[in-house]
């Protein structure tokens, strides 16, 4: 039995991705505006790892939300 009421659990693992990956963009972008000393870089720094991986987990969590949304599915 189907509870139309309930909320599947996608959307808030959807949700979660979208806040870190909003978070970790922006400490990204903090970064490449405001580098550490270069003794203080990690190897890679100039890949901005943080940049990447938080835009792709804002992408994946924003799908995740739009297709997991309450409503969003028409009743078959």
């Amino acid at each position: 039995m189907h509870d139309e009421d309930q909320v599947p659990i996608w959307l808030f693992i959807g949700g979660v991705l979208l806040v870190y990956g909003v978070l970790i963009f922006a400490a990204g972008l903090y970064a490449v505006a405001f580098p550490p000393p270069p003794k203080d870089q990690v190897a890679l720094f100039h890949l901005h790892a943080d940049v990447w991986w938080g835009l792709l987990m804002v992408i994946v969590g924003s799908i995740y939300v739009h297709r997991f949304r309450p409503g969003g599915r028409p009743t078959a």
